[in-house]
């Protein structure tokens, strides 16, 4: 029986941009919330645009709304993943080691933080705090 086999690597294409402020920790936040903020702001517009093709409706205002959306988007969750990028940093020189506890704690404190700045309901901080905790640790076995 005929067979045929595909050897190789796919690879993802990769882009480094250094911004040198001075300071590791500050270079640490610095590239966290440029990353995640591109993926946020990427996603916002993609989704916009599809909206935009399948509606088939493309309108100035539609377009202002959009780009509105998403710088507000990237700022939003480069901020956030600036602020976890920044806790696990400290965590970490706090600690001395590097290891997933950090990202446990670096993931509760951020999301305890973002909780309590967007609302003042006691358990829903110490809610985002456990989820924050749980999807750092997560990603970090996952990895």
């Amino acid at each position: 029986m005929p067979s045929c086999r595909f050897l190789g690597s796919l690879t993802t294409p990769s882009v480094h941009v250094t911004i040198d402020t001075g300071n590791h920790f500050f270079n640490q936040t610095l590239d966290g919330f440029l990353k995640i903020g591109t993926v946020a702001a990427t996603r916002s517009i993609a989704e916009d645009s599809f909206k935009a093709i399948n509606g088939g409706k493309l309108s100035k205002h539609g377009l202002e709304r959009s780009l509105k959306k998403m710088c507000k988007e990237g700022a939003y969750w480069g901020t956030v993943a600036g602020v976890y990028v920044g806790m696990e940093y400290g965590v970490e020189r706090i600690r001395g080691t590097t290891d997933w506890k950090n990202a446990m704690i670096g993931g509760a404190l951020t999301g305890a933080l973002v909780s309590a700045a967007t609302n003042n309901d006691k358990d829903r901080v110490l809610s985002d705090a456990l989820a924050g905790g749980a999807i750092a640790t997560a990603s970090v076995f996952l990895n």
